[in-house]
């Protein structure tokens, strides 16, 4: 029987429905899903991530590489949830964007947490992401930056999400001292995820947008009764000045991923290169005659060591690390003849530049980084000791004191120290001594090597001739310009090659320059072992 107009009409649309589609549909579709992912939270996201003064997690990304050098993957990756009604919700992405991209042509893999979808949660498909980035860096030896903005831990997923961070710390250890790791906080970080930051290297917030802390403000003022504001408890400013956990503060967004980009113009892509060396612009044998003039005739008057460092290095630039706590060592990076170098200094201005628990830490941290990515030291002192009071023995400064000892004595890089003013007791030993196997130690003439201060010692081994002197004042002031005369000089430490010469302060680029030209060879070998037992 025939079939009328109207059946071979539906049959022809029904064969059509069941054919397969096109590749002009395939492409479509696959365009119409990739604009699916690139929306995020779509445009009422995006307005209140911008009404929060952040950025969305592509435009970070778009700022922090080189333009058009991203190259997503898992872009299509969604959560495979079925609770809580979490199927009728499966964004693209799953709330993080990944992939890898270059800064000043060189290779880097990234994370950006994308607050506009579902919080920027963690859950299991967004730690596989995570993961599956950080293997590949540590396979082709490239940085890992990870920018977080993240409500925390995915409570529909369970125990999948706390797993998740989980597979994310192992990643961090195992990277670490293998390609450096960089955590830019840009929205709230709390609770279990802020121990991903903290295994890695450098950390950076931006003033009153980025927040730390274990437990939030309610928690702790059920707990313990402080109230607390979000900014106070774990802001970026608190970080940067009374924990130490923030490396770096940025006055915005902008700003800071900025200064990531200029922070790895310092570093290698990993433990197996050398620092990115520049061809030097400033002259090498350039001298300053100021230096001459910069420490006090009296050894109690301050000095700004900052400025010593800026007027040896090149260009005058020095890229402070945590320059807002524990401010009486200052360390951070810098260039000689072109070359990335870390700098260690005592900072007479802050307590007179002593070791205390927080700067001992502060440096001995720094110094490890430098010495697991090849980066040469280069150690300025003026200490007059550690610390004293019963705050610092109660809290453990034999300990933490140990730990900068430790991490100079460890270290193989090139290492170079310049003595400028007092270098006392422990603490000499301690900052980069040549007891500590540094490669090159210099002495301003102005240095003073002694177990103790003038006065102190004057005190203890004159004690009794003072005592019976009719006028103790002026016996024991002619006993100290004796001592001041005698030992608070370098000359005694360089007759016995305690330090390598004592130089002009005026030529202490040049000098520095030269024995890091010297020193760009050096290898040193150390005994095998799993590792050491640094007491932390």
């Amino acid at each position: 029987m025939a079939k009328t107009e109207d059946e071979a009409q539906a049959q022809e649309g029904k064969q059509d429905r069941l054919a397969p589609p096109s590749i002009d549909e395939r492409i479509e579709e696959l365009r119409a899903r990739r604009a699916e992912a690139l929306a995020g939270g779509g445009d009422e996201g995006i307005r209140k991530q911008h009404a929060r003064g952040k950025l969305t997690a592509r435009e970070r990304i778009e700022l922090l590489l080189d333009k058009g050098s991203f190259h997503e993957m898992d872009q299509m990756a969604r959560h495979r949830v079925h609770d809580f009604g979490m199927e009728r919700n499966r964004p693209y992405g799953d709330g993080v964007v990944t992939g890898w991209g270059y800064i000043d042509s060189r290779k880097v893999f990234v994370f950006s947490q994308d607050f506009t979808v579902v919080g920027g949660s963690l859950g299991e498909v967004m730690s596989e992401k995570v993961c599956k980035i950080m293997d590949l860096a540590v396979a082709t030896g490239a940085p890992v930056i990870g920018i977080n903005d993240s409500g925390g831990a995915r409570i529909q997923e369970g125990a999948s999400s706390l797993a998740g961070y989980g597979y994310i710390f192992d990643r961090n250890v195992r990277a670490s001292g293998v390609v450096p790791q960089i955590s830019l906080i840009m929205g709230p970080c709390a609770g279990g995820a802020v121990y991903s930051p903290a295994i890695t290297d450098f950390i950076y917030m931006v003033r009153e947008t980025s927040h730390m802390f274990i437990t939030g403000p309610e928690v702790i003022k059920t707990v313990t009764g402080e109230d607390v504001t979000f900014e106070q408890l774990g802001g970026a400013v608190t970080h940067a000045s009374r924990s130490g956990v923030c490396s770096f503060i940025a006055e915005d967004e902008e700003d800071c991923l900025a200064q990531v980009r200029y922070l790895l113009s310092f570093l290698p892509s990993n433990n197996l290169e050398d620092p990115p060396a520049y061809a030097p612009s400033d002259d090498p044998d350039r001298g300053d005659e100021s230096l001459n003039q910069v420490v006090p005739p009296s050894s109690r008057e301050p000095y700004d060591m900052r400025a010593v460092v800026q007027k040896i290095v090149d260009e005058g630039e020095f890229y402070e690390v945590q320059p807002l706590y524990a401010m009486s060592i200052m360390v951070g990076f810098a260039r000689l003849d072109g070359r990335a170098v870390g700098v260690v200094a005592n900072q007479p201005k802050v307590l007179a530049g002593t070791l205390d628990i927080d700067s001992s830490e502060k440096a001995a941290r720094f110094i490890r980084f430098c010495d697991a990515f090849n980066v040469p030291l280069v150690t300025f002192v003026d200490v007059p000791g550690f610390l004293p009071g019963t705050a610092q023995e109660y809290g453990g400064i034999i300990r933490h004191g140990a730990k900068l000892l430790y991490a100079f004595s460890e270290a193989t890089v090139p290492k170079m120290t310049v003595i400028t003013r007092k270098a006392y007791g422990g603490a000499y030993v301690v900052m980069n001594s040549k007891h500590l196997r540094a490669d090159i130690s210099y002495a301003w003439p102005t240095a003073e090597i002694a177990v103790m201060g003038p006065e102190g010692a004057v005190n203890i081994v004159f004690r009794r001739e003072i005592d019976k002197a009719e006028d103790k004042d002026l016996r024991r002031a002619e006993l100290i310009a004796d001592y001041e005369r005698k030992f608070a000089n370098p000359y005694i430490a360089a007759e016995r090659g305690y330090v390598d010469d004592v130089i002009e302060p005026a030529e202490t680029r040049s000098r520095l320059i030269q024995a890091l030209r010297m020193l760009a060879t050096k290898r040193e070998a150390v005994p095998p072992r799993k590792h050491g037992n640094i007491p932390l």
